[in-house]
């Protein structure tokens, strides 16, 4: 118990000691003293997955030195509850990494597992590699099955989007190139509009543009655009009412196309 006790307080010093004058030298020993805790965390989460218990203690170190860089020694906090979130979330987060992005049914894992080992000793028996359906009998499955498992499991990585999926005469075409740029097309679409409203306002008489543009567009009060044009706001808002009417009257093919 004394030893635990003066582990802890030893420990405790190299956090405050860290905390104030980070170093390497400190950490590793923070690390050294820690390293049951990262052990046994990865004994835990290797009970649970299929991952060697050997990866996650390294993946758990790297949890452990990020709470060793934002534990704060003055919160009153214990250092074991505080880095216990930090090594499990980043073996988690090394699991989930790893995992498959298209998540298959158990069924089908255990059946490609047990269709893996049938294909190797149908291919010794046989002397070449065994037919579907010859798979299929042996695991006392119907063909269908069996096929959409395969499939299922063929399919449970995403292309890439530099796979190859048709070659022309000098180049050849990717899986990212068929593929629709929403963003590109956002922009291009409000470069259009833009080019219309702007086409539009050109349409309009001088005083009357340079209102809206400067009411609109500049942000300026209607009463300083009234100054710099000699005229009153009431002027100024009667002329910008009337160019957003012959706006929209100039406006209407390019909305009606739209909407069909």
């Amino acid at each position: 118990m004394a030893d635990r006790s003066s582990v802890r307080s030893r420990g405790m010093e190299l956090l405050i000691a860290y905390h104030h004058n980070p170093s390497i030298q400190i950490r590793n020993q923070i690390v050294r003293l820690n390293v049951g805790l990262v052990r046994k965390i990865a004994h835990r989460v290797s009970h649970q997955c299929a991952e060697p218990y050997e990866d996650l203690e390294q993946i758990g170190y790297l949890g452990l030195i990020r709470a060793i860089e934002r534990f704060d020694p003055t919160q009153g906090c214990a250092f074991s509850s505080f880095a216990v979130p930090y090594i499990r979330g980043e073996m988690l987060h090394f699991l989930r990494d790893k995992a498959s992005t298209v998540r298959i049914p158990r069924r089908w894992r255990e059946l490609q597992a047990q269709g893996q080992k049938v294909r190797e000793s149908l291919t010794v028996s046989l002397g070449r590699p065994p037919k579907d359906i010859e798979i299929a009998q042996a695991l006392d499955v119907s063909l269908c099955e069996w096929r959409e498992s395969k499939l299922a499991h063929q399919n449970r990585t995403p292309l890439s989007l530099d796979a190859t999926v048709a070659h022309q005469v000098d180049s050849t075409v990717t899986l990212g190139d068929t593929l629709l740029d929403t963003h590109y097309q956002t922009l291009q679409s409000l470069e259009e509009e833009r080019q219309q409203l702007q086409g539009a306002l050109n349409n309009l008489e001088e005083k009357t543009r340079w209102a809206i543009e400067s009411v609109f567009f500049q942000e300026i009060p209607r009463k300083e655009v009234a100054q710099q044009i000699g005229v009153s706001p009431m002027t100024v808002t009667r002329r910008i009412k009337r160019g957003l009417g012959e706006l929209m009257t100039l406006l209407k093919p390019s909305l009606a196309q739209v909407e069909s």
